[in-house]
């Protein structure tokens, strides 16, 4: 194939809070570039991931999850999912059986007044009805018109193959656009702030996760064997510190035994890792620490 058979463009990741945007991507690039958890909402940038073939390129850009609801920081995370609309080739659109709703509505809502072309893919299908799979199937295709649909399973890369063939079909043809070993150009120091993020949304319940944001301080790389980072995990009350620390720090221990693993796979290296937690008063209302933080 030539280069000007070549196939390149940027997709657009869409779809409701925990349809498994961020775990699909992760699965189709074969390594993490997105943090995920159990709960709504562990999204809150737009983060670019490449896939490249012999013949095609494809420059995924996974959003926070569409929402209904107020709030400062809700509000920025559905603008920066909705600036993909402007800046995609194409939408690939995920929906979950376990997640129809209002916020399934929205979506579909929002893609219905843009005009590029949407690939549906269906997660989680093996739990579903296959009585009520249909009906849905068809309903979806119909307000959308859709380019292809795809039932696919994020968590066990089930008919990845077929999604990828659709995605480069629909693709124009265009330039490699980065070098076909980059899989992101988010910088370590940012993924590394996101896996810390992480285990506070897997190892804390109730409001807590919500509440926190994660900046990291310092990231030395003095030594080729051995990363030394410092973060601080912010939340907004008092309360919540205690919570994140837990008795006799176990909590916060824990959080960062797991986000180091995970930033060690990350960087192949080493990593000594100390966390601290610092109260910074309803952060999430305020527009220059949202700003600071990274959500603006």
């Amino acid at each position: 194939m030539n280069d000007t058979e070549f196939r390149s463009g940027f997709v657009g990741i869409l779809g409701a809070p925990n349809v498994g945007k961020s775990t699909l991507l992760n699965r189709i690039l074969a390594y993490k570039v997105a943090i995920t958890s159990n709960k709504p909402q562990t999204t809150r940038h737009r983060i670019l991931g490449v896939w490249t073939s012999p013949t095609a390129q494809a420059v995924f850009m996974d959003t926070p999850g569409l929402h209904q609801g107020g709030g400062l920081l809700n509000r920025e995370m559905v603008n920066q999912a909705l600036s993909v609309l402007e800046d995609a080739d194409l939408i690939l659109f995920i929906v979950a059986p376990d997640r129809r709703g209002p916020d399934e509505d929205l979506a579909l809502e929002t893609l219905q007044r843009q005009d590029k072309p949407v690939i549906l893919a269906l997660n989680k299908v093996d739990t579903m009805n296959k009585a009520d799979l249909l009906p849905w199937m068809d309903e979806l295709n119909r307000r959308l018109k859709l380019a292809a649909l795809v039932p696919v399973s994020a968590l066990k890369g089930d008919n990845l193959d077929a999604l990828l063939t659709e995605i480069v079909r629909q693709l124009p043809q265009g330039p490699r656009y980065y070098p076909e070993d980059t899989l992101t150009d988010q910088p370590e120091r940012l993924i590394a702030a996101e896996m810390i993020r992480e285990q506070v949304f897997r190892l804390t319940g109730q409001e807590i996760p919500y509440a926190t944001a994660v900046t990291v301080e310092a990231f030395k790389e003095d030594r080729p064997d051995l990363v030394r980072i410092q973060a601080t995990i912010h939340v907004e009350r008092d309360s919540q510190k205690k919570i994140v620390i837990g008795e006799r720090a176990a909590k916060l221990k824990e959080i960062g035994t797991a986000a180091r693993q995970n930033i060690e796979r990350m960087t192949g290296t080493r990593v000594f890792l100390e966390l601290f937690v610092r109260v910074e008063k309803n952060w999430s209302k305020n527009p220059a620490a949202l700003k600071r933080f990274g959500y603006t």
